[in-house]
């Protein structure tokens, strides 16, 4: 962080997603809901899969783990929009921007592995059931997790080392509405085109590749269970569906921000809340409705809340 020193532009400021204050209040809402409904869905996946121990399983640790870092997805990137679409002045700080840069790209590292590690699971599960104990074991389970937070965390770090000695003399306006990169980079007072194709190669390389190992696994899912059984086939297909609608959630606005040749600025924008505030709100949302088990053992935690919320009112009117 000492290059920070060496610039004199102190903070940013966001030029937002709109000066219409009609659709700005309409933004709003909508934002403050599925922020709202995403930090929700994915606290109550990690609170049933915690309390619950028919889901003490690989899949359902890894589901919880997803759901995790998608509070992180919401938080990183949701608060401060939300408060800046009621304020004229938009502002952040240099160290602001750098931090929320280098947060957005180590939740978003970790995770694309923790999908590719959730589709390694499926294909044990699907492929070899009878290995599936032994290969997914609680050991597993745990490097497998720490496996994609190093990963994340030396993505960002490695990208953050680009960009953090750049001397910033002005301007200072951020057509956006979070600080990232290829905008982050434009600003500053050198030549960054050598920069922009390392930093685009970078994240590039790590989203497109991510996506296509996800979607050769599952392809090879498909086609191993088709082997031996054709009504298998089926199942298995009903079983990833909720996994690679996911990915192409995940996936597709963050490679085309990061790959596509040309910047199209409002396509940009409205891809950035797509994936910063819908999809960590549809991926409970997805996993949950494609998974019986886990709206059973949610029913289960709502019961045991509503339980316990009557013998506290039971306990208040006997003192009362």
């Amino acid at each position: 962080m000492e290059g920070v020193n060496h610039s004199v532009v102190s903070e940013f400021v966001f030029l937002g997603l709109t000066n219409s204050w009609e659709i700005q209040l309409s933004l709003f809402v909508f934002s403050s809901i599925f922020y709202l409904a995403s930090m929700m869905g994915n606290s109550l996946i990690m609170l049933t899969v915690v309390s619950d121990p028919h889901l003490h399983s690989p899949m359902y640790i890894l589901l919880a783990n997803l759901s995790f870092i998608d509070l992180g997805v919401s938080s990183v990137i949701s608060p401060k929009m939300i408060y800046d679409l009621l304020r004229k002045h938009r502002v952040i700080s240099f160290r602001g921007c750098v931090t929320q840069i280098f947060f957005i790209h180590f939740i978003g590292g970790v995770e694309m592995v923790l999908l590719i590690v959730m589709a390694f699971d499926r294909y044990v599960a699907i492929c070899k059931p009878l290995h599936y104990l032994t290969i997914m074991s609680p050991k597993m389970c745990i490097l497998f997790s720490v496996t994609s937070w190093a990963v994340g965390f030396i993505h960002s770090l490695f990208q953050l080392a680009f960009v953090v000695n750049l001397p910033f003399c002005g301007p200072n306006v951020l057509d956006s509405f979070y600080c990232d990169f290829p905008r982050f980079i434009k600003l500053a007072c050198i030549d960054t085109h050598k920069l922009k194709l390392l930093v685009s190669v970078n994240s590039g390389f790590m989203s497109v590749g991510s996506f296509f190992i996800l979607i050769i696994s599952y392809i090879v899912i498909i086609f191993t269970v088709q082997k031996h059984s054709a009504s298998g086939s089926s199942k298995a297909l009903s079983t990833l569906s909720a996994h690679v609608t996911v990915v192409v959630l995940t996936f597709g606005p963050v490679m085309f921000i990061y790959t596509w040749p040309s910047s199209f600025t409002h396509l940009d924008k409205f891809l950035s809340i797509f994936d910063a505030i819908v999809t960590p709100f549809l991926n409970p949302v997805i996993y949950t409705f494609r998974n019986q088990e886990m709206k059973m053992a949610m029913m289960r935690v709502f019961n045991q809340i509503m339980g316990y919320r009557q013998i506290i009112k039971l306990f208040h009117s006997v003192h009362s």
